[in-house]
């Protein structure tokens, strides 16, 4: 990644994920490089938090296993509510996420890919879902309206954008006063070296871009979330380093839940 703009981060990782969105019967698990059958991306979302039952309620080939962690498990979500998913994806997420704000509720998935969105809005289709939007759009720049979302979810999208205090500007912004984020993402416990963080691969991978917790917290509350809690998951280790093994990422970089509620 060593001399990349921003530009050709997003690009490169634009690329990386048109290259899950199109793969046949199954997708890439987190940040390695081989691929994994339908009960392989199941469970991995179980060892991530979801239960069986969220497995079984999605459209069949929504759930590509590229989270690091449930941000359902922690959005608290009422029947009614606008929720925004950043980085949707094939709209896993977005889906459960409809299931809990029901008929009255609205969902709303961006995605800067249109392979992956192409697969969301087939997803839909087949599934019924009325209420789930899905817009094409970079997080950095949200084609959304200014405080028309009762909750902003995603999981493990932020650590790969560039410009991450961007990403929580544009969610204050479109966040309603009292909205919040229930954000599931790779973070860093310390300095990366150098030969990692330069890893365009790695960067792919959600491991590269992440963010020293520090940073993160710094960040939300510079543009004004309060009640801000970066929560790290020790245990995300294991699977992390199933990504990239012998890389020894695991000893810089975990899974954590990132809350914040707007003023």
């Amino acid at each position: 990644m060593k001399d990349m703009n921003e530009d050709q981060v997003r690009g490169a990782v634009r690329e990386r994920y048109a290259k899950i969105a199109t793969l046949q019967g199954g997708s890439c698990c987190g940040g390695g490089s081989s691929c994994c059958s339908v009960d392989e991306m199941a469970a991995t979302s179980a060892h991530l938090g979801y239960s069986s039952a969220e497995l079984e309620a999605v459209p069949a080939g929504s759930n590509l296993g590229l989270g690091c962690g449930n941000p359902q498990a922690i959005a608290a979500l009422q029947p009614g509510e606008t929720v925004l998913d950043l980085g949707s994806g094939a709209g896993f997420d977005c889906f459960l996420a409809a299931r809990q704000v029901g008929a009255e509720g609205r969902v709303i998935g961006v995605d800067m890919t249109p392979d992956m969105l192409s697969r969301a809005r087939a997803n839909a289709e087949e599934g019924g879902y009325a209420n789930v939007d899905f817009r094409l759009g970079e997080i950095e720049h949200l084609p959304v309206a200014d405080g028309s979302v009762d909750v902003i979810l995603s999981n493990c999208v932020i650590n790969l954008s560039p410009d991450k205090g961007q990403v929580f500007r544009e969610a204050h912004r479109v966040l309603k006063p009292g909205g919040r984020l229930a954000i599931s993402d790779v973070v860093a416990l310390q300095a990366l070296p150098e030969a990692l963080r330069h890893d365009l691969d790695a960067y792919g991978g959600c491991v590269a871009g992440a963010a020293q917790v520090g940073e993160v917290e710094e960040l939300l509350r510079a543009v004004g979330f309060r009640d801000v809690q970066v929560r790290v998951k020790e245990e995300s280790r294991a699977f992390i380093q199933e990504w990239f093994p012998g890389s020894g990422a695991e000893a810089y970089v975990a899974s954590a839940t990132i809350e914040a509620r707007r003023q």
